[in-house]
């Protein structure tokens, strides 16, 4: 069999899937924290930003403070992204790669101790530093050490994975909304902290990706492509937006992948993910009126909580699969253009038809097929856009930075909800259908996207 037509994972050495799995693991972790913070968003929120100890905070306080919560999350991880992305391309993707991860998960465990939303969004900015930082020194180190036929699958498989990540996130959100029906967890206490509730748990066990830090430290070592651009970078600087911006090319790149995650992020954070912010407000209405109580409702609601996030990553890890698969034949363009039409399309279904149990099982699926299968594509595009030396700077700034500007997402989310539409019944559905316009900014952007099917990276 030629080259050529052997499957891509055949050209992978020992080695090569060892890089591989550390990444996709590290992606994988990631995501899970991002994860149990989005399905922890609402009940913590409910304890936190209560105005008496012991109480529940308002439904408008809880639709106000969640999404700025979010936006706070949002913002450090745009800046970690920022900050890790020059240093992955300076010191190392992999040692880069271990402070990352320790970062997320130290600060993950720390939300477990919140007292107030604004303790809370200090820990949450923090985590997002390390959470922020670890998709572009994750995609370049795989992008490098990938022999070039595979590199677009690869990564493809590695952003495909997250979604095991979300899931994972999801099987937790349910087994404690199942605890919490059957037992009580009234007279426990944590660590002097209580009575204890689900959502802390969530987030002791978002400590677990530590473990990851050993491997890392261990075997991985870095690219030779970066090991070559360390010794031969004369005159020119590893890391630098100086360099990035002051080279047209790059400086093009870089604000069309920008635009590009800026419309994806938005969509995901500011409209995707408040998917279970919408179950929970249309159907407690219906628990409530079956007579259950307080107890209940919050666990069934948990737990249908959690299978819509499992709904919506499993439609997400075949959206991935579909766009690097129907990117390996199209390009890259054409595979982004056609998602974010179907992503404007599926998400406006969602926030404005779904209305009964068996709705979760088809529409969520089908909307985290069309918006994760967006973010398949920054996986394998951004890193085609920049040279070795500055490929995390690069990615780094299009998918980070791009958050930054998207913080302003869920904080509008919010104001939607309660100052334009709060009027309404069901101002989530609204305020969803209204945003989805954000999708028509990607495809504003592809005509300056240059085509990098079949091409090696930049140098």
């Amino acid at each position: 069999m030629s080259t050529a037509n052997r499957p891509w994972y055949r050209e992978l050495n020992r080695y090569h899937w060892f890089v591989f799995v550390v990444a996709a693991l590290g992606w994988l972790f990631d995501t899970m924290d991002q994860q149990l913070f989005t399905l922890a968003r609402t009940p913590a929120m409910r304890e936190l930003a209560a105005s008496e100890p012991g109480g529940e905070a308002t439904k408008d306080e809880i639709n106000f403070y969640g999404p700025v919560t979010t936006g706070i999350f949002l913002v450090g991880w745009a800046t970690g992204g920022i900050v890790f992305g020059v240093l992955g391309d300076r010191i190392g993707r992999a040692k880069t790669m271990l402070w990352t991860i320790l970062i997320y998960s130290a600060c993950t465990g720390l939300s477990a101790f919140s007292q107030s939303v604004w303790d809370f969004a200090l820990y949450r900015f923090l985590t997002g530093l390390g959470v922020g930082g670890e998709f572009a020194v994750g995609v370049a180190l795989l992008a490098e050490a990938m022999p070039d036929r595979a590199r677009p699958f690869a990564l493809g498989w590695l952003q495909a994975l997250s979604a095991i990540g979300n899931i994972a996130a999801a099987v937790v959100s349910m087994g404690l909304g199942q605890l919490e029906r059957t037992a009580s967890f009234a007279d426990l206490h944590f660590f002097g902290y209580g009575p204890i509730k689900p959502w802390r748990i969530m987030f002791v066990i978002g400590t677990v990706p530590a473990i990851l830090a050993i491997f890392i430290r261990r075997r991985l070592k870095e690219p030779e492509a970066w090991q070559h651009a360390a010794e031969g970078a004369v005159g020119k600087r590893l890391g630098s937006y100086r360099e990035l911006f002051g080279d047209p090319r790059w400086r093009k790149n870089a604000f069309v992948g920008l635009a590009l995650a800026f419309s994806g992020v938005v969509g995901l954070w500011g409209i995707g993910f408040f998917s279970a912010d919408l179950i929970q407000s249309v159907f407690r209405k219906k628990l409530e009126g079956e007579g259950l109580s307080p107890e209940e409702v919050s666990g069934r609601l948990q737990i249908l909580v959690g299978i819509t996030f499992i709904m919506q990553n499993i439609g997400g890890f075949f959206g991935i699969y579909a766009y690097s698969r129907m990117t390996h034949h199209t390009g890259r363009r054409p595979a982004f253009a056609m998602f974010f039409v179907l992503a404007m399309l599926s998400t406006g279904l969602v926030f404005s038809q779904l209305k009964n149990y068996s709705d979760v099982f088809w529409m969520i699926p089908v909307m985290g097929f069309c918006q994760l299968g967006l973010f398949g594509g920054y996986a394998i595009y951004f890193p085609e856009l920049f040279p070795t030396r500055l490929r995390s700077t690069g990615t780094s700034f299009c998918y980070n930075v791009g958050r930054l500007v998207a913080a302003v997402g869920p904080v509008l989310f919010g104001v939607l909800n309660t100052k334009v539409f709060g009027s309404f019944d069901e101002p989530m559905r609204y305020s969803g259908m209204s945003m989805c316009a954000v999708f028509l900014l990607g495809l504003l952007a592809l005509p300056f996207a240059p085509e990098t099917r079949g091409q090696p990276l930049p140098e």
